[in-house]
C-alpha cells in the first residue's frame, strides 16, 4: 500500500497548497506513508491518522514512530463516519485511495465537511475513476458489483461535494493513468 500508491499521492498533493503550519488529518491512512508525506511538509503543524483497521494503525505508527516521538503525528484507528475529532479543526483533510470503501459516501463527506475550519480543504486522491480510459478502470467498473466499492466519475465526484456543501470544487484528471483528484473548501460561513 504505502509504496503502490506513492506516486499518485505526490501528483494529488501537488494540486494543493499545505502551509508549515497546518493541522492535517489523512483519513483512511493505511501504512502511514501519507501521514509521513505531510509531516514533512508541514513542519510547523500536526499531522493526524485514522484508519479503522488495527493492523493499518499499528503499521503507520511504526512508518512515523520519529513524528510521534517528536508529537508532531498521531495515529488512531476510527471511522469517517465518526470523527473523533472536535468541529472546525482541520486545515486540510486527505484521502487517498480509500473514500471508494467508505460506508455512507455523502454523510462521511459532511463528516469531514464537519471537522475543516472555515475555509479547510479536503482532498481525495484516487488511481481509478468510473469513466478512465485505463485496463484497470475497466476491469473495476466490470466487476463492481462484487467489489463492494462506490466508483464514480468525474462528474459524480463534483456532485457529491457539492451535496455535502463544499464549494471551490476543482477536479483534476491525469487521463493516461486513470488518476483523479478532487478538492472542495469549507465555506468561511456555512
Amino acid at each position: 500500500m504505502n509504496s503502490r500508491h506513492s506516486k499518485v499521492t505526490d501528483w494529488g498533493l501537488s494540486k494543493i497548497t499545505i502551509r508549515s503550519q497546518d493541522i492535517i488529518l489523512d483519513v483512511g491512512c493505511g501504512g502511514g506513508r501519507t501521514v509521513n508525506k505531510l509531516a514533512a511538509i508541514a513542519t510547523e503543524g500536526k499531522v493526524y491518522g485514522l484508519d479503522f483497521s488495527q493492523a493499518s494503525v499499528a503499521f503507520a505508527k511504526r512508518t512515523n514512530r520519529h513524528w510521534i516521538d517528536a508529537d508532531r503525528v498521531e495515529i488512531q484507528e476510527g471511522s469517517v463516519s465518526h470523527l473523533p475529532f472536535a468541529d472546525d479543526i482541520f486545515d486540510l483533510v486527505t484521502a487517498v485511495e480509500t473514500h471508494f470503501w467508505w460506508p455512507d459516501l455523502p454523510a462521511d463527506m459532511r463528516e469531514v465537511l464537519r471537522v475543516l475550519k472555515p475555509g479547510g480543504t479536503f482532498i481525495i486522491i484516487a488511481e481509478i475513476y468510473k469513466g478512465a480510459d485505463t485496463r484497470i478502470a475497466k476491469l473495476a467498473e466490470k466487476y463492481l458489483p462484487l467489489s463492494g466499492m462506490t466508483l464514480l466519475s468525474t462528474d459524480e465526484h463534483r456532485e457529491l461535494f457539492a451535496n455535502a456543501g463544499y464549494s471551490d470544487i476543482q477536479i483534476v484528471t491525469e487521463a493516461s493513468k486513470g488518476w483523479i483528484c478532487a478538492t472542495g473548501r469549507k465555506p468561511s460561513t456555512i
